[in-house]
């Protein structure tokens, strides 16, 4: 092993301080120690590096000139320790570093924006990186480590995860604001009966797919569901144009398109909740998390009665609950 991997750091403060006092004793009294413990530790720095550092007379001391080459380096050594402790530190209390989430829902509005707005209050130095999907593909990623957390819908369960209940939404049925139905406040399933519905390939489509043929097949409907290889905001312009109508979470409704009407369907609550492996050490997502379930219980408990219609509510975006 080389010789200068057994002095301390301790010692380089030792001999900065010998130097910038010029003395034993005063640099002893400035960190508080024994003069004998500097000048001891110095001797060992000397002796470990094989060269005189300081000369030593009853006025004081002054360094060498190996002692004035060996002085600024170990400044820059003292000054990298302090900026990777301070730097470590500020990653270690959540204020700097990634978070990577995983989302179902709208960021338009509602519990998610309000609590990425909260946390970047105090977190500007976090960087959030957001990843669209289903259940299927989120909750492998966060067991897998490739996602922090995942904001789900319904009380997902996944093997080696912690679950948690987060916030609730309505769900609203989207038509073309001249629709007939447009003219109810609000809608019922029966309302549904013989309409038209249009759906995405893409999440949440299919599981929107499945939750209406289950909810009207239910009544003794058959549903007349299109699907289209679209997005939402393209979802959105065929429903405008045409007679179909869709299905919507209530933190999506914030975006107003033209020709778009929202009315909640009745008694229909969706749950959402946090998926996270309890093995995530990252300090940055825990204080995420942490401020997401103050203000979950800020939020307050479900609507009156709607909460046995949560669970299977919470099927629109997971029908495999």
């Amino acid at each position: 092993m080389n010789k200068l991997g057994r002095f301390e750091l301790r010692y380089l403060r030792y001999l900065i301080a010998m130097a910038e006092f010029g003395g034993i004793r005063k640099a002893a009294r400035a960190l508080g120690v024994q003069p004998s413990t500097v000048s001891r530790r110095v001797r060992d720095l000397e002796d470990d590096i094989g060269a005189a550092l300081f000369i030593r007379t009853h006025g004081g001391v002054s360094l060498t000139y190996a002692g004035e080459r060996f002085l600024q380096q170990a400044r820059k050594a003292i000054n990298h320790v302090n900026y990777a402790a301070q730097e470590a530190g500020v990653i270690g209390r959540g204020q700097e570093g990634v978070v990577r989430i995983g989302l179902i829902s709208s960021l338009a509005s509602g519990f998610l924006p309000e609590l990425v707005e909260a946390y970047y209050a105090d977190h500007a130095g976090v960087r959030l990186e957001y990843v669209e999907g289903g259940t299927s593909d989120h909750v492998p990623a966060v067991q897998q480590h490739r996602l922090d957390v995942a904001f789900l819908t319904g009380t997902t369960s996944a093997e080696g995860c912690d679950v948690a209940h987060l916030w609730d939404e309505r769900i609203y049925v989207v038509m073309p604001n001249r629709h007939e139905l447009a003219e109810k406040e609000e809608i019922a399933w029966h309302d549904l009966h013989g309409r038209r519905f249009i759906v995405s390939e893409a999440q949440p489509g299919p599981e929107i797919h499945d939750y209406l043929v289950k909810h009207l097949s239910s009544l003794g409907h058959s549903p007349n569901i299109q699907r289209q290889a679209v997005y939402r905001d393209t979802l959105m312009q065929i429903v405008a144009g045409g007679s179909s109508l869709t299905l919507t979470s209530e933190a999506t409704i914030a975006a107003q398109l033209p020709g778009i009407a929202y009315r909640p369907l009745a008694g229909e609550i969706l749950s959402f909740c946090a998926v996270w492996s309890p093995k995530n050490d990252n300090p940055a997502f825990r204080r995420l998390l942490s401020l997401a379930k103050v203000m979950s219980k800020r939020s307050g408990e479900f609507p009156s009665g709607a909460q046995n219609r949560s669970d299977e509510a919470s099927q629109i975006l997971d029908p495999s609950q």
